[in-house]
């Protein structure tokens, strides 16, 4: 191999790990991450309970969420707590729909 060639692969190798590197640091989950996401998690289950409309599932994605952080696999602890937000959001939409649309089903 030429000392070109040799230089070539380095500058690629080189460029490849430049964008590799962050890649990966943005995909490892941290426990400020996990802190971040139940806190938003949490937040929405409050707002659904206000409205009285908590869905279980909410509830059993932030337990999974809790129990896979405290074994410290943070990834999957982030991910069941944006699940749960996304659950408990999906609740306060739907108690917003049904406050009016009760009325559509009522025969009149």
């Amino acid at each position: 191999m030429t000392k070109g060639a040799k230089m070539r692969r380095f500058v690629v190798g080189l460029a490849a790990l430049t964008f590799l590197v962050p890649a990966a640091a943005r995909a490892a989950s941290t426990e400020a991450d996990f802190k971040s996401a139940l806190a938003a998690a949490e937040a929405a289950e409050k707002d659904a309970g206000a409205l009285k409309n908590q869905w279980t599932t909410t509830a059993q994605a932030l337990a999974a969420a809790k129990k896979a952080a405290a074994g410290s696999d943070f990834a999957t602890a982030v991910k069941q707590a944006q699940q749960a937000e996304a659950l408990a959001k999906a609740s306060i939409a739907q108690a917003k729909e049904q406050e009016t649309a009760w009325k559509e089903a009522v025969v009149h």
